[in-house]
């Protein structure tokens, strides 16, 4: 497929979980696909990054949904503070592990998974739609319930993939990708690289082939896809570029100049002619 047409496979008002992992392998020619749409009022599930920063600042996320929202070698994504400095957005915030036992309860399909994560904490001041539940064994123990994420749709940004849909990941963590793939009704995965199916040990070894093709509905080829997040062993951060996103936080102008040259370049191609010519 190409990212627009996985955007076509969207709706208004869906719930999207993007997969990576602050700035680290994020699908984000699919999230430039989408702010090249009409899409709106979108509730966004992720470990955050940059995603989540500008689709807040496009104005795509109704809700946000996460664990964290950062970009790693700069602590707080800034388009995702102003969001919620000025109240653009609503905003679900949870620990890393209650989130991760959302995406569990969904992809094992029960409706939450019990946890002591939270007691005694903020999370649950903040989150007062979450409630406890009490163990039914002898010990009687109150537990958070933590809910199903329950997504619509998934997008996810692999190393390497097969036209089928397996996805192989090849650098140091999964970053739960394949819960997120497990988790929703649809999952579309781009790629630095479509392989064959025969070669897909090739560069790794059996425990990275873990998105299986059952679980994805599309497979998007992107060479640095995932720019200008890091994609080990592809490619690293691209600490330059990342600055320079992150400072246009501060001047409306170098936003609009930022948002038009890069985010609504008519393709994934066209954004990286751009890129490259800076």
């Amino acid at each position: 497929m190409t990212e627009d047409e996985v955007i076509a496979e969207l709706a208004d008002g869906m719930t999207v979980g993007i997969g990576g992992w602050g700035s680290r392998r994020k699908p984000m020619s699919l999230v430039r696909a989408i702010v090249r749409s009409d899409l709106k009022d979108l509730t966004i599930v992720s470990y955050g990054g940059p995603d989540i920063g500008i689709l807040c600042a496009t104005g795509k996320a109704r809700k946000v949904v996460y664990g964290f929202v950062s970009l790693d070698s700069i602590p707080l994504e800034p388009h995702f503070r102003i969001a919620r400095q000025n109240g653009t957005v609503e905003a679900s915030e949870l620990d890393e592990g209650a989130f991760y036992l959302g995406l569990l309860a969904a992809a094992h399909r029960v409706p939450f998974y019990p946890t002591r994560a939270g007691l005694g904490s903020d999370m649950l001041t903040y989150n007062p739609d979450l409630r406890t539940v009490t163990s039914p064994y002898d010990d009687g123990e109150e537990l958070v319930a933590i809910p199903a994420s329950k997504l619509d749709v998934a997008l996810v940004h692999m190393n390497r993939a097969d036209a089928g849909g397996n996805g192989q990941f090849l650098g140091p963590d999964l970053y739960f990708d394949d819960l997120f793939a497990m988790a929703a009704d649809k999952t579309f995965m781009s790629c630095e690289k479509i392989v064959p199916t025969e070669n897909l040990l090739d560069e790794g070894t059996f425990h990275t082939l873990r998105i299986p093709r059952i679980f994805v509905n599309g497979v998007v080829e992107a060479p640095r896809g995932a720019h200008f997040t890091e994609c080990p062993p592809d490619y690293g951060r691209d600490e330059v570029f990342q600055a320079e996103y992150a400072a246009t936080a501060k001047d409306p102008d170098a936003w609009a100049a930022f948002r038009s040259r890069y985010l609504e370049a008519s393709s994934h191609d066209a954004y990286l002619a751009e890129v490259d010519a800076r």
